[in-house]
């Protein structure tokens, strides 16, 4: 087969790269905005082609001949996303491909507060409705991300987060990165696959394996907020990283599912044997 991946320079499109390329009989193909720097990961075959979420006429030609897509999302305002996602879509809609692989988010309802949460069901109904096969990966948050919130949050000896006694599935980036690649080796499912850590774990519970030596405290979302802006964080991504909190506070995180398991044939990676530095 011939596979593409997107956001190829990324630290999950890149290891899908990598992994798609160790399989010798498929020509696995970078999307990247300048084909001309791309380094591929070392000791694979790897081609790279020019193709920018924001240009459809780049995106059509760099479609044409692929039989499958692994469709890392866009990222920044959720407005410029959901643009992204439907170049990509109709691109790939133009182009004949036969199955899209679509990292999406565990959250997709329309109702949630979450910003992504709205971006990530919008696509999903776009390729739902592309001609095109597919299989989403719904991904929980990721681990990694995760623990950088709780060391952005620590004040003296306590992480302050709007989250108040939820639980959270956390899935580890390589998990997800591997099981992108096993269902772009698959033919589409249509339909989709929760891509979650073995457990939900609850926020103080993972706090205390980010950073023992700190004490969750539950603060209003306001206050998160206002620490947020007088640290010098955008406003963005302020109002992204409150609203999913927000939605992790609601319950919208918790699901566990086995598909990591079932997909790659490795459990997924618990939370505390997990080196997130």
């Amino acid at each position: 087969m011939r596979i593409a991946v997107t956001g190829a320079t990324g630290r999950v499109g890149g290891q899908v790269v990598g992994l798609l390329a160790a399989e010798p009989e498929h020509d696995v193909v970078a999307f990247v905005r300048q084909a001309s720097t791309y380094v591929p990961p070392a000791g694979v075959a790897v081609s790279a082609a020019a193709a920018d979420y924001g240009d459809p006429a780049s995106l059509r030609k760099a479609l044409t001949g692929v039989d499958t897509l692994v469709f890392v999302s866009s990222d920044g305002h959720a407005a410029t996303v959901m643009l992204h996602h439907a170049n990509v879509v109709r691109a790939a809609a133009d182009a004949g491909v036969g199955h899209v692989v679509a990292l999406s988010g565990l959250d997709v309802d329309v109702e949630s507060p979450f910003c992504y949460a709205v971006t990530n069901g919008h696509t999903e109904h776009l390729l739902a409705a592309s001609g095109c096969g597919y299989s989403l990966a719904r991904a929980s948050v990721y681990t990694e991300f995760f623990a950088s919130l709780v060391r952005g949050a620590r004040r003296g000896d306590e992480v302050r987060l709007p989250a108040g006694d939820a639980r959270v599935s956390l899935v580890a980036r390589a998990d997800v990165g591997r099981a992108l690649a096993a269902l772009a080796l698959r033919p589409p499912s249509n339909t989709h696959h929760d891509l979650t850590g073995p457990a939900a774990l609850g926020v103080a519970d993972i706090v205390a394996a980010v950073d023992p030596a700190a004490r969750y405290v539950d603060v209003p979302p306001a206050e998160y907020v206002a620490a947020l802006l007088d640290g010098g964080e955008t406003s963005w991504w302020t109002h992204a990283y409150a609203t999913m909190l927000e939605s992790i506070r609601r319950g919208r995180w918790a699901a566990v599912s086995d598909e990591v398991a079932a997909l790659t044939g490795r459990p997924a990676t618990p939370v505390r044997s997990l080196s997130v530095p």
